[in-house]
Formats: structure tokens, C-alpha cells, sequence
């Protein structure tokens, strides 16, 4: 069980590094929507590719024109945060009952 209790310990202090990596991305690029930047910028285009599949859904949901802003950046960063501070943790004591 040591090597199961290992994996899960490494998964967790990974998706807490990917989910923080994450957050970032999408600050970034909620911050450079508010310069009107170049759509054909490789970085710009880069950063809307890796966005958008979580943002979508939740401008679906909270349409921006309702509320003359676009919170989803917000609302994606407390939903990833919450994943941060419950499944993480929870898993790494998975990985310590496992021992």
C-alpha cells in the first residue's frame, strides 16, 4: 500500500501546483482583456485556448450583458480555490490513512 499511498500523495502536491499554475492563467488573461489586446497575438490566442473551456460554461450561466461585467474569472478562481482547500488536502490524508 506504500506505493498507492505515495502516488496519491504526489497527485495531490500536483493538481495543488496545476490548480495554482491555473489561477494565474486566468488572472492573466482577465487582466489583459481590459486593454483591448490583439486577437491574433500568439500569447492572447494561447491564453483564450486554455480559458475558455472553463469560462464558457459559466458566461452561459452568468451572462455578461445582465450584469455589465464578466465575473466567470471570479467565479472560476473561487471554484478553484475551494477544489484547492477541500479535495487536495483530503487527498493527501487519503494518502496518510494509507500508510
Amino acid at each position: 500500500m506504500p506505493f498507492v499511498a505515495h502516488f496519491i500523495d504526489a497527485f495531490a502536491s500536483i493538481l495543488g501546483q496545476v490548480l495554482g499554475l491555473y489561477t494565474w492563467v486566468l488572472i492573466i488573461r482577465a487582466v489583459i482583456s481590459w486593454v483591448s489586446p490583439d486577437p491574433w497575438n500568439p500569447i492572447v490566442q494561447f491564453l483564450c485556448r486554455v480559458t475558455d473551456p472553463v469560462l464558457q460554461p459559466i458566461q452561459r450561466l452568468l451572462p455578461p450583458w445582465r450584469l455589465g461585467i464578466d465575473i466567470s474569472p471570479i467565479v472560476a478562481i473561487l471554484a478553484i480555490q475551494f477544489i484547492q482547500q477541500w479535495l487536495v488536502p483530503s487527498l493527501h490524508e487519503v494518502a496518510l490513512m494509507l500508510q
